[in-house]
């Protein structure tokens, strides 16, 4: 048996891998924000774990993070398991750790979604899979599982051990998991491997990720909301201090304003400045992802550090203000602004939350604002940057090139997975993003989709990238 024999038999089952990605799709499993849909992320877990059984994994291990309980909504909700598996123990096999997450960011269809996020709509037309979470993350981690099964079904011998990381709060920090990680360091954990994409033609290897900080900036003042037009003009309003405070973070072109954000970012080398050279990347790959053309500067070089490389600040929203159709003429009593911080080498949380602190709490006392102020960051996550002539790289080329028949590019990528850093500190081992999905999927986005291709070839990747860890010279 051959990687070929892999490849048809993938093929073959197109429609089976389709409807069994529907059925994940369906499963409503966004740990985010909502304390009633808490169980069906639970229910995701399950269905993880009864795939794993049927498939002979061994010492599977659903393992509660602590503190085992997260506060939301009012409501002590069970945090949802990390799930660790084994598939085979051959010594003299190499062993490749497989990360996932099985939870996705919230979805209604009154955002501006075509279909309904949690059923999901093959488009066969355009070969697009609509869904929530199609392509973050449940393709690629029921594709590591749709891989084993191809090879059992076939006859043909795994290459590799596998073991498996699965967690379901990556969406809101992955809570629980770096404690895992670092106390199972020498027991169970080998290497990593997760997945990604950059341009929408040419596949990539991601070797770098920005880390991020979230903040949350509450000002508060009456005791309850307000009439406008009894009080308006009367007393200190929170929203007015709040928008005050967030137009001072960031300046139309992308300057963050806060003192001292861009001491530490690391400066950019000759060897890091090559990699920019001759990508298969154009503005126009970003204009079809936004549908718009409103990037803010004008070559690809600097539109591609700017997305990688450099620190970047977004506001997000305004949670407690009138958000509805129609008009209401109310002064809302406390209002929370919500803003996050993508970093780069070599910023750390803690310092960029301690600028933060100082900068907001400054400004608003220029204010002179009755109002009170508190600033929290519930959720850091470093950067990470890996070395591509690492033998994990050159095994993932070789599969890229053997499925795809194209030479990757070297990319880094401007979202942000934290424990990404954490197993490469606590394991000393080589951790490896490979790609699937396009950047155009509009992962965390309305119309959430992976195409049919990227899904069926992402398949055939994983297999091949198992086969080139099995020869590759270490």
């Amino acid at each position: 048996m051959s990687i070929d024999d892999v490849f048809a038999f993938v093929d073959q089952r197109t429609d089976e891998l389709v409807k069994r990605l529907g059925d994940a799709i369906a499963i409503p499993r966004h740990a985010v924000r909502d304390a009633s849909l808490r169980p069906h992320v639970l229910r995701m877990a399950d269905f993880l774990v009864g795939h794993l059984q049927r498939l002979g994994f061994t010492s599977i291990d659903s393992r509660t993070p602590s503190p085992g309980t997260q506060l939301l909504q009012g409501q002590n909700v069970p945090l949802p398991p990390v799930i660790l598996a084994t598939y085979g123990t051959d010594a003299n096999k190499p062993t490749v750790l497989v990360y996932g997450h099985y939870d996705v960011q919230p979805a209604l269809k009154e955002d501006g979604w075509k279909y309904e996020p949690f059923t999901m709509h093959f488009e066969k037309e355009s070969g697009r899979i609509y869904g929530r979470g199609s392509t973050d993350d449940k393709a690629p981690i029921l594709s590591w599982l749709w891989v084993v099964e191809t090879y059992q079904a076939i006859g043909k011998d795994l290459p590799v051990n596998i073991k498996v990381c699965f967690e379901g709060m990556e969406e809101s920090g992955s809570e629980g998991l770096d404690d895992i990680i670092i106390h199972e360091a020498d027991k169970y954990f080998k290497d990593v491997d997760c997945v990604y994409w950059l341009g929408t033609q040419k596949p990539c290897l991601t070797y770098g990720l920005r880390g991020v900080s979230y903040f949350m900036l509450e000002i508060s003042g009456p005791a309850k909301d307000l009439h406008s037009g009894v009080f308006g003009g009367t007393v200190h309003e929170p929203m007015t201090d709040l928008v005050q405070i967030m137009s001072k973070l960031v300046t139309p072109s992308g300057k963050i304003l806060i003192p001292g954000i861009y001491d530490d970012v690391a400066e950019v080398t000759s060897a890091e400045e090559s990699l920019y050279q001759n990508l298969d990347f154009s503005l126009s790959d970003i204009h079809n992802a936004t549908e718009s053309q409103t990037t803010i500067h004008a070559s690809v070089r600097d539109t591609l550090m700017h997305r990688w490389r450099f620190p970047s600040l977004s506001l997000h929203g305004i949670e407690g203000a009138f958000y509805s159709p129609g008009a209401k003429t109310v002064i809302p009593a406390k209002v929370t602004g919500k803003f996050s911080i993508r970093s780069v080498p070599n910023q750390t949380p803690e310092r960029i939350s301690q600028l933060v602190e100082k900068y907001v709490t400054a400004e608003f006392a220029k204010l002179g604002s009755k109002n009170s102020m508190k600033i929290e960051c519930p959720q850091g996550g470093k950067s990470w940057v890996a070395d591509v002539d690492n033998w994990n790289f050159v095994a993932a080329k070789k599969a890229i090139e053997r499925v795809f028949k194209k030479t990757p590019d070297l990319t880094r990528e401007g979202g942000s997975i934290p424990v990404t850093l954490t197993f490469q500190e606590a394991l000393k081992k080589s951790v490896l993003l490979l790609p699937m999905g396009r950047s155009d999927d509009g992962a965390h986005s309305t119309n959430e989709k992976i195409d049919l291709f990227n899904y069926i070839e992402g398949i055939k990747l994983l297999a091949a990238y198992l086969e080139e860890v099995a020869v590759v010279a270490k």
